[in-house]
């Protein structure tokens, strides 16, 4: 039913665990299995300096979680916006169909952790040029 890449994820899945002070955190899930990502990065600049997961839900989303985070790591944010859900399932070396939504919640997670990202970045700016341009009086 897996193949032995998924076993080996779900069994020793790599960045396990949460990010102190991440600058991008992603959330999706998906009510009809249950199964829930968070996805946690350090970004530095323009690259995914680090990468974090924990997720909630079946084998399957536990090792499309791994995978999509050492797919991730290191690249620049926009090598990280082109991965694709097929990319994850292929690195895995295939997933059973009715567990192709798990794959397309690991992409989600990641695009959620960059929206957030580019979110705070905005913000940040904002209170820059609102804190830096006032006019005493």
């Amino acid at each position: 039913m897996y193949s032995e890449k998924v076993m080996e994820h779900f069994a020793n899945p790599q960045n396990v665990g949460e990010i102190e002070n991440a600058n991008a955190v992603g959330e999706v899930g998906n009510v009809r299995c249950g199964d829930i990502m968070k996805i946690y990065m350090d970004i530095d600049g323009d690259v995914i300096k680090d990468v974090k997961f924990k997720t909630f839900g079946c084998g399957a989303a536990i090792a499309t979680s791994s995978m999509a985070t050492e797919m991730v790591k290191g690249k620049t944010i926009e090598e990280a916006l082109e991965l694709t859900n097929k990319a994850v399932m292929d690195a895995l070396g295939g997933l059973p169909p009715e567990k192709i939504h798990c794959s397309v919640l690991a992409e989600e997670a990641i695009r959620a952790a960059i929206t957030d990202y580019k979110k705070r970045q905005v913000e940040e700016v904002e209170e820059f040029e609102y804190d830096c341009c006032q006019k005493e009086n």
